[in-house]
């Protein structure tokens, strides 16, 4: 684990920054290739520009106001203070489909289409930047009690909370099902499926995924029902995923299946 990889001209370049900017290329790659032959591809650049602006807001206030607000309402300064570190990948789900609806609606495009194009793009993204949270341990899960677990090093945030007791691997476990989801994710866009289900099954895999592992986590607050602010917000994803997936299941509206475009991607 290393939370700085190396210096250059003054400048500590950090794991962390590295592995997010990885995970944005290969979830953009990602989205690029699913879309290369739709009516959506002259918009991709625009639209997932304002989509990662969406998500960095999204993200820092979710981290500020879900999170950790009891900190933060006592250090009402540091708020603003992203460079410090601190952001949700919840928040920024939830900022980046707001932006994406917004400009969904003022270009006229169907926002629950896109969203199952961009859904594996998305979970690809997350996966490989929950890497970055690993590396520097500041996402991690509380003491095991027992003698297996992992230790972090000095100089983490894991380490200045819990020492060098084992904790549960939580985020590993995260990163694996992250690309487990994807799979299936990418499995089923192949598939003649109501429009907007593919969104459905991110929301919901993803939400059970995070809802049952934040119980391991040691970083996160508890609030009503002793549940941490990313249950509660897992547990609104999962709501949405069956709402909205029962929607177009009965709304049945089917999109055709663009078979040269997965014959291309999966060679």
């Amino acid at each position: 684990m290393y939370k700085d990889l190396f210096h250059i001209f003054g400048y500590t370049v950090q794991s962390h920054a590295v592995m997010s900017v990885i995970a944005i290329f290969l979830g953009f790659g990602v989205a690029l290739t699913l879309m290369r032959k739709t009516t959506y591809y002259e918009h991709i650049y625009k639209s997932i520009f304002w989509a990662i602006i969406g998500a960095i807001i999204g993200a820092r206030l979710w981290h500020v106001f879900v999170f950790h607000w009891p900190y933060y309402m006592q250090h009402p300064g540091q708020i603003v203070a992203i460079w410090q570190g601190g952001i949700s990948v919840l928040g920024a789900i939830v900022g980046g489909s707001v932006a994406l609806i917004i400009y969904c609606l003022k270009h006229r495009l169907d926002f629950l289409d896109l969203g199952d194009y961009l859904s594996p793009a998305m979970m690809l993204g997350m996966g490989v930047g929950r890497i970055a949270c690993f590396l520097t341990g500041d996402a991690f899960g509380r003491p095991t009690g027992r003698e297996f677990g992992i230790t972090y090093p000095k100089g983490t945030i894991a380490y200045n909370t819990y020492g060098d007791q084992p904790l549960w691997p939580v985020i590993s476990w995260e990163i694996q099902a992250d690309f487990v989801v994807f799979a299936i994710l990418l499995y089923l866009f192949g598939k003649r499926l109501p429009k907007g289900f593919l969104f459905f099954v991110y929301l919901l895999l993803y939400g059970t995924v995070r809802f049952f592992l934040e119980f391991f986590r040691g970083d996160s607050e508890r609030f009503a029902l002793n549940l941490t602010g990313g249950q509660w917000t897992s547990l609104g994803f999962i709501i949405v995923g069956l709402v909205l997936g029962i929607w177009v299941s009965i709304r049945g509206l089917k999109k055709p299946v663009h078979k040269a475009l997965i014959g291309d991607f999966q060679r």
